[in-house]
This record gives structure tokens, C-alpha cells and sequence, in this order.
């Protein structure tokens, strides 16, 4: 089990919050900052509203909120922490300076992490000091909820270092998927774009509507995905002699054209289609009472998937 109590959680957009959220349920210190004060509001409303569900999930009775120190200074929220989780937006450039500021305000041997969905560590490490501690902590929203995260090294990595984030991770209940090697986009979003690449030339082409789509999934693949990903679910179709009859059968199909690989542009009318698609589907539902109907289910969901789980693992 980590050893590792005080956290310091850089950016308070959406998945710096789920971070500090799932946190503050492990009984972890965390010291939050972001240069957008308005954001420390939100932080605390969005800890209000999501924590009925952290409870139920984590067997949780209360929530010190005493726990959360709101910094308006990087250095002082980084100082004390052995482990610190970076949440900036998506910018190769953005994130180097930044984690550059890090390396330099925080402790020589604090792991740092990168929330990025995408980006390659050795790059944004480039410039922080002691690179060797750097790595990716991949999470899915809602992180307070999810338990998968993507651990990405740098080629200045550490073993040491991806251990040490290993057991921390699981220490918040997370089940860590490590990379071998740094790979753009990593895993679970190289494979969820091309579901939405073809996803976007359906719609574009008029075939179907995003409901349709996401009826598709949720009705069909998707609950079985909730349990077994798509290689144990398409060993199962081959019948008795599993992946081996499966390959035979429909592995040939793989020549037929039916998938596109390259993104259709993101133009007026597409654009209009999706927004559109969705708000239909909202049906005048607020974004925050779609996300409490989506971390209920996320919860009954994985309590029910851990009955089940033990037979398979």
C-alpha cells in the first residue's frame, strides 16, 4: 500500500475536481491550485453534488473537507506534496512550461503526473527538473467514479517512479493500466476515436442520428463491453474453439471497406447535426441532472460488476 498522504492537484477544471473528489474519499490531504480562482466555487459545489454517490461507492461515512487546502500561490500548494497531478488543458506547449514551474517548486523526489489524454510525456517532461520522476496518469471522467488510469513513461522514466504511482493509484482505488513505451493517445482513446471517427461519417452522411448511435452501443456492445472488453467478447462469439473460429469466420471481413479511418471534417452542417442530435437526446435535462442519472448508474453498475468480476479475474 502507498505511503503517500498529501497530494497536490494542479488545474480545478472537471478532472482536477474528480481527482481531488476521489482523493479527499481515500482520507488523502490534498492541496488544489489554479489560476482561475473562480473555479475554487465550482470545486466545492461539484464536491456537494457528487459525493452521495463517493459515499455509496466507497463505503464512505463523511467527507473532511478540512482535508482540501485551495492555494493561490503553485509554490505553496506544491511544497509539502509527494505527489502531485497536473490537470491543464491540452497543449503540448502549456503543459511543458507548466510542469517545467513544477519540477522546480516542488520536492526532488515527488512523482509528478500528467492528467493528459494524449500527449507524449518525454516531450512534456523536456524541461522539468529530475525528468526521471515524470510520467502520464490517464483518467476517465468522472474520475471520482472510474476506477481505470493509464500510467504512460517518458524515456527518462523510472521504473521506480511507475511503480510508486502504481500503489498510490491503487491506494484511491484505481486499477492502473501500464504502458510499456509512450504511444500517442495511449490506449483507451486511440480506441474510442476511431469508434467516434466513424461515429461522426455516419452521422455526417446522414444514415443515422446520434441517438441512433449511441442506442447502438448502449443496447448491443456496450453491456458487454461494461465487462469484458472487445477481444474476450469476440473469443466468446467463435463458439467452442473461441478466437481461433472467430478469426475464421470473420476475419475476412476486415478486407471489406466498411470502416473509415480518417476524421470527416467538422463542418457547419455537422457540427449543427451533433448539437443538434444531443440536445434532442437531453430531452431539456440540465448537464448536472444527466451526471447524477450517469454516476448513480456508474456506481450501482460496479457494484454489481465486482459479484461477477471474481469469476472472470
Amino acid at each position: 500500500m502507498s505511503n503517500i498522504k498529501k497530494v497536490a492537484v494542479i488545474g480545478t477544471g472537471v478532472i482536477g475536481t474528480g481527482w481531488i473528489i476521489r482523493c479527499l474519499a481515500h482520507n488523502k490531504i490534498v492541496n488544489a491550485f489554479d489560476k482561475d480562482l473562480k473555479l475554487k466555487t465550482s470545486l466545492i459545489t461539484e464536491i456537494k453534488r457528487t459525493w452521495p454517490y463517493v459515499k455509496k461507492l466507497f463505503n464512505k461515512k463523511n467527507l473532511n473537507l478540512k482535508n482540501l487546502k485551495y492555494f493561490t500561490s503553485i509554490g505553496e500548494a506544491l511544497k509539502d506534496a509527494d505527489f502531485i497531478q497536473e490537470c491543464a488543458t491540452e497543449n503540448y506547449t502549456l503543459k511543458t512550461n507548466l510542469i517545467s514551474s513544477i519540477g522546480k517548486y516542488s520536492k526532488k523526489n515527488a512523482i509528478i503526473a500528467s492528467s493528459s489524454s494524449g500527449l507524449l510525456p518525454t516531450r512534456i517532461y523536456s524541461k522539468c527538473k529530475n525528468p526521471k520522476r515524470g510520467l502520464i496518469g490517464h483518467p476517465f471522467n468522472p474520475v471520482y467514479l472510474l476506477p481505470a488510469v493509464e500510467i504512460v513513461p517518458g524515456k527518462k522514466t523510472s521504473m521506480k517512479f511507475v511503480n510508486k504511482a502504481k500503489k498510490f493509484y491503487k491506494s484511491i482505488s484505481m486499477s492502473p493500466i501500464i504502458l510499456e513505451n509512450e504511444l500517442p493517445g495511449y490506449l483507451s482513446d486511440r480506441l474510442q476515436e476511431a469508434l467516434w471517427r466513424e461515429g461522426l461519417h455516419i452521422i455526417n452522411e446522414g444514415f443515422a442520428t446520434t441517438k441512433d448511435l449511441d442506442r447502438a452501443i448502449e443496447d448491443g456492445p456496450g453491456l458487454r463491453w461494461s465487462l469484458m472488453g472487445t477481444f474476450l467478447t469476440f473469443h466468446l462469439a467463435g463458439g467452442k474453439s473461441g478466437m481461433k473460429h472467430m478469426l475464421e469466420q470473420f476475419g475476412p471481413a476486415l478486407k471489406l471497406p466498411w470502416t473509415k479511418l480518417k476524421a470527416p471534417k467538422l463542418s457547419k452542417r455537422l457540427v449543427k447535426r451533433l448539437v443538434e442530435g444531443t440536445k434532442k437526446q437531453s430531452k431539456g435535462k440540465s448537464v448536472e441532472k444527466i451526471s447524477n442519472i450517469r454516476d448513480q448508474y456508474l456506481v450501482e453498475l460496479q457494484k454489481l460488476r465486482k459479484k461477477y468480476e471474481k469469476k472472470l479475474r
